[in-house]
C-alpha cells in the first residue's frame, strides 16, 4: 500500500514585483558594518529591477539608530540595472540604510504617452488614465498636496483638445510649469507628487544595512611615532614625558595629526632584552617597552622613569592645543614581573612543569613577554580585565589606540571589546597593527578595527602597487578595511630603505601620504632617514630603540623633517587627498614611474555641497638611481578636465607649473633632485 504523501509547500507567495539586490556596502550580508567617517557621504550602490517594461523608482532611506525619522535620496541609473546614490553622515555612531525600489505608475505611464504622440497615434484613452492615476494619487494625499494632485487630475479628465489643452485659471502654482496640459504632465513638479503618492504597499524594501560612522580621524590623519624615553634634550639622561610635551612643537611643525606612544608602562626586569635584543641586558640596558608590568604596576601603570598618569594627563591636554591627539600602544600581554602572573595565574599557559611558556613566533623568541591565555577557563574575568585597561585610558582622555598583534587574540575577543567600547564611545579609533595573512586582516577590520597596517612596506614596483591600491580602493574589501601606509616602523627597516638613499624615502614618503588618507612614520628614525641594519639581511635596526635609549639631532643637515611637514600640509589643504576612494591609476610607457590622481567633487559632485573641484596628479618615480620619463596617457574625466581644454598643473613640492593639453603628456623625473611630482590640477575658466 502506497501512502500518498501531502505536496510541499512552496515560498510565500508575493505580490511584490521589484527586485533589490546586489547591495554595497554590505560586508557579509549585514553580518558586519560597512565603515563610514564623519563628513563623509556613504555611497550605495544595488541592481534593482521588474518583470516586463515597467520603470521603477529607487531610492535609499537611512538614518542614525536610535532616531525615529528616516532621510531618503532617490538614487540614479547606472545602466544594466545598477543604481547609486549616496546619503550624507555627520556623526559618530551606528547607522543603517534601506534601498526601496517601486514600479513608477507614473514614470512609465508618461514614457508610453511620450512614445505614442511621437508615433502620432490617439492618446485620448491614455490621457483619461492618466487622470485616473492622479485621482487615485490624490485620495492618497493630504492638504495642499491633495488638492494640487486633484486639480491635475480635473486638468487631464476635462482637456478638449488633450495635450494641447490650456491650463485653467486658478490652477495651484505648484503645477504652473507651462501653458498647456502637455507642459503639465511633462513637467517635473507633478512627477514627483503623482510618485510619492502612488500605491503604497508595491514597494520592496531591503533588510537594513548597517554602517558604523567613525571620527573623521578613522578615515584621514598623519601619525607620527616616538619613543618617549628618547626625548630628552639631554644626552646622559633618558626622556619623560614631560619631555614629550616639550616636543609637541616639533610635532606640530611636521603636520601631524596624531602622536603615538610605544607602551609607557613599567618595564619587566625577568629576561630583560638588551641593546638590540640580545638575550642577556646589561647593568643599564632599558628593556622592552612591550615587556609590560613589574612591581610598579601594569597595563594601567606608567613607568616611573617617564612619569605619571598625571603626565598623560597633561601630554594629552597639551598635545590637544597643538591640534594633535595622543595614541597609546595597546599590548595585551605581560612581563614575567606583571602583577596578573602571580595574581591570575590562571590567565596563562603552563607547561607540565608548572612553568609558563614564553611568547615565540618561530625562530624569534621574547623570553621577556609571557602571551595572555585566551582559552583559560576564566576567560571571562580576563576579558572584562582587558576591557578594564581600555576605559582607564579613555577615563584619562586617550581616544586613539594602536593595537599590538591583534591576529594573535581571539576575533571575537576584538569584536566584543571593540564593540562594549563604541557602545559607549563611538568616536574611540583602533588602528591593527596584524602584518598577517590577508583573510585574517581582514577578518580584524570586520569585527571593528577603525584602520589597518598595510604591505605597503613590501610593494614596491609599479605593478604591485597598482594591483594592490585597486584592491584596497575599488573592491568590497574598501566597504570595511581603511589602509594605514607606513613606510617604517619600530620593526621594519626594509632593503630598499638601507640602500635607496635620500631619493627612496622621499618616493616612499610620497608614496604613504598621497596614496591613502591615513598613513604614518615611525620617527625621528624616518626624516633623519636611519638607514642601517642590525646585520645584513635583517630589518631590525641596528641599536633600535625597542631596546635602548637614543638621543636625536633633530636640527641635522639631511633631515627630511621640512619635506614632512609640506607634504603634510598638503594633504591639510587639499580634501583630494582626504579620501581613498577616488584613487585612479593612470598609464605610463615606464614601468619606473607610477602615476595616479585623486579628486573631490569630481566622481561625486552630485551629493556634495557646492565648490570647485579639487584634484591632485602624483607621478613618482621608482628607480632611486637614475632619472626616469615618459608619455603618461591621461584618464582626462577623471580629472575633470573637458577633452581638448588646456589646463594647468602646479607642483605642490617645487611651485613649478607646467601647461599641458590633452590626454597624453611628458614626464622626467631625476631622483637626485625630486623623485617625485605632487600636481594640483587646474583647469582656467573657459574664455
Amino acid at each position: 500500500m502506497v501512502t500518498a504523501r501531502a505536496p510541499r509547500r512552496a515560498a510565500a507567495p508575493t505580490r511584490l514585483r521589484p527586485v533589490v539586490e546586489g547591495i554595497r556596502p554590505l560586508v557579509d550580508g549585514g553580518r558586519f558594518a560597512a565603515k563610514a567617517a564623519v563628513g563623509d557621504v556613504v555611497a550605495v550602490e544595488a541592481d534593482a529591477f521588474v518583470d516586463g517594461h515597467d520603470l521603477l523608482h529607487c531610492e535609499v532611506r537611512y538614518q542614525r539608530d536610535g532616531d525615529r525619522q528616516w532621510g531618503s535620496v532617490a538614487m540614479r541609473p547606472l545602466g544594466n540595472d545598477r543604481w547609486r546614490a549616496g546619503f550624507p553622515v555627520d556623526t559618530v555612531g551606528p547607522h543603517r540604510f534601506v534601498v526601496r525600489a517601486d514600479v513608477d505608475r507614473w514614470a512609465t505611464w508618461r514614457r508610453d504617452l511620450a512614445a505614442r504622440v511621437g508615433a502620432g497615434q490617439d492618446v485620448t484613452s491614455e490621457i483619461g488614465e492618466g487622470a485616473a492615476l492622479l485621482a487615485a494619487a490624490a485620495g492618497r494625499a493630504k492638504g495642499a498636496e491633495r488638492t494640487v494632485l486633484a486639480a491635475a487630475a480635473s486638468c487631464l479628465a476635462e482637456a478638449p483638445r488633450g495635450l494641447e489643452t490650456g491650463l485653467p485659471d486658478g490652477l495651484p502654482t505648484e503645477l504652473a510649469a507651462g501653458d498647456t496640459v502637455g507642459d503639465l504632465v511633462f513637467g517635473d513638479p507633478l512627477a514627483d507628487l503623482a510618485r510619492r503618492f502612488g500605491p503604497a504597499d508595491t514597494a520592496v524594501t531591503s533588510p537594513p544595512c548597517p554602517v558604523m560612522v567613525e571620527p573623521r580621524l578613522a578615515r584621514f590623519g598623519s601619525w607620527y611615532e616616538l619613543f618617549p624615553r628618547s626625548t630628552s634634550p639631554d644626552a646622559n639622561r633618558p626622556g619623560t614625558l614631560a619631555d614629550v610635551v616639550d616636543r609637541l612643537p616639533y610635532v606640530a611643525r611636521l603636520g601631524a595629526d596624531v602622536l603615538y606612544l610605544p607602551p609607557i608602562h613599567p618595564i619587566g626586569t625577568t629576561s630583560r632584552k638588551g641593546r638590540n635584543g640580545a638575550t642577556a641586558a646589561g647593568p643599564g640596558d632599558a628593556g622592552s617597552p612591550w615587556a609590560i608590568g613589574s612591581a610598579d604596576g601594569g597595563h594601567t601603570a606608567v613607568d616611573p622613569d617617564l612619569g605619571t598618569v598625571d603626565d598623560v594627563d597633561r601630554l594629552v591636554a597639551a598635545a590637544a592645543v597643538h591640534g594633535i591627539t595622543v595614541a597609546l600602544d595597546l599590548a595585551f600581554q605581560c612581563s614575567p614581573d606583571h602583577p596578573w602572573v602571580t595574581e591570575h595565574p590562571q590567565w596563562f599557559r603552563h607547561r607540565p612543569d608548572g612553568s609558563i611558556r614564553f611568547a615565540e613566533n618561530p625562530p624569534k623568541q621574547y623570553q621577556d613577554i609571557y602571551p595572555l591565555d585566551f582559552d583559560t577557563a576564566d576567560w571571562v574575568a580576563l576579558w572584562d580585565a582587558l576591557f578594564g585597561v581600555v576605559r582607564f585610558w579613555i577615563d584619562h582622555g586617550v581616544t586613539v589606540f594602536r593595537v599590538d598583534n591583534p591576529h594573535t587574540k581571539p576575533f571575537g575577543f576584538w569584536e566584543w571589546l571593540i564593540g562594549s567600547v563604541k557602545a559607549d564611545r563611538p568616536d574611540v579609533v583602533f588602528l591593527s597593527e596584524a602584518f598577517t595573512r590577508p583573510r585574517v586582516m581582514e577578518r580584524l577590520a570586520k569585527v571593528g578595527f577603525s584602520q589597518s597596517y598595510t604591505y605597503f612596506t613590501w610593494r614596491r614596483t609599479k605593478w604591485e602597487l597598482e594591483e594592490y591600491l585597486t584592491e584596497l580602493t575599488r573592491t568590497p574589501v574598501a566597504d570595511y578595511l581603511r589602509p594605514s601606509f607606513w613606510p617604517n616602523t619600530p620593526d621594519i627597516l626594509t632593503d630598499q630603505l638601507q640602500t635607496g638613499g635620500t631619493p627612496t624615502f622621499v618616493a616612499r614618503l610620497v608614496l604613504a601620504a598621497t596614496m591613502t588618507a591615513s598613513y604614518g612614520i615611525y620617527g625621528p628614525a624616518f626624516e633623519l632617514q636611519q638607514h642601517t641594519p642590525r646585520e645584513p639581511g635583517s630589518e631590525e635596526y641596528a641599536d633600535s630603540e625597542k631596546y635602548a635609549v637614543r638621543h636625536w639631532d633633530l636640527d641635522a643637515p639631511d633631515s627630511l623633517a621640512d619635506l614632512v611637514a609640506r607634504i603634510n600640509a598638503v594633504r591639510r589643504a587639499h580634501p583630494a587627498l582626504q579620501y581613498d576612494h577616488t584613487l585612479r591609476f593612470h598609464h605610463v610607457d615606464n614601468d619606473q614611474l607610477v602615476v595616479y590622481s585623486k579628486s573631490h567633487l569630481v566622481d561625486d559632485r552630485e551629493w556634495w555641497p557646492d565648490g570647485d573641484p579639487d584634484v591632485v596628479l602624483v607621478v613618482v618615480n621608482l628607480d632611486p638611481a637614475y632619472p626616469q620619463s615618459g608619455w603618461v596617457d591621461l584618464d582626462l574625466a577623471a580629472l575633470g578636465v573637458e577633452p581638448g581644454r588646456p589646463f594647468v598643473v602646479h607642483d605642490l613640492l617645487t611651485n613649478a607649473h607646467y601647461r599641458w593639453e590633452g590626454s597624453r603628456n611628458f614626464v622626467s623625473l631625476d631622483p637626485a633632485v625630486v623623485p617625485a611630482h605632487v600636481l594640483a590640477v587646474v583647469v582656467p575658466p573657459a574664455q
